[in-house]
C-alpha cells in the first residue's frame, strides 16, 4: 500500500479542511486506512480509521464529531473532513493503513505527511 496525504494548510480557529490520503499502490488493499497527527512535542495520535471492507469508522475522542472520515472506492481516496478547527489540532497529518477498533487506532504512517496549522 503506497499511501500520500495532502490537503492540510492554514485556517483560522473554527474553520474547515479536507484532506485526502491517496492509495497509489495497483494492489488491492484491505487494511483499514486510517489519519494520524502529530504535533510538536507530542506523541503520534491516531485519530481516525475506516474499514475498507464496510466504511465502519473509529474516531479518538479527542475529535469525534468534529472530524469525518470517509473513502472513496472508486478513486482509492480517504477523506478526513474536518470542522470546528481548533489551534490544538494543529500538526502533521498522515494516513496509513491501521488496526482499528473502539479503543485504539495503532499504525505506522511513513511519508512527509500533510501540515495543518489552526490560527488567527
Amino acid at each position: 500500500v503506497q499511501l500520500q496525504a495532502s490537503g492540510g494548510g492554514l485556517v483560522q480557529p473554527g474553520g474547515s479542511l479536507r484532506l485526502s490520503c491517496v492509495d497509489s499502490s495497483t494492489s488491492r488493499n484491505s487494511y483499514p486506512i486510517a489519519w494520524f497527527r502529530q504535533a510538536p512535542g507530542k506523541e503520534r495520535e491516531g485519530i481516525a480509521c475506516i474499514s475498507v471492507l464496510d466504511g465502519r469508522p473509529y474516531y479518538a475522542v479527542s475529535v469525534k464529531g468534529r472530524f469525518t472520515i470517509s473513502r472513496d472506492k472508486a478513486e482509492r481516496t480517504t477523506y478526513l473532513q474536518m470542522n470546528n478547527l481548533e489551534p490544538d489540532d494543529t500538526a502533521v497529518y498522515y494516513c496509513a493503513s491501521a488496526f482499528c477498533s473502539d479503543n485504539s487506532i495503532l499504525g505506522d504512517p511513513q511519508g512527509q505527511g500533510t501540515q495543518v496549522t489552526v490560527s488567527s
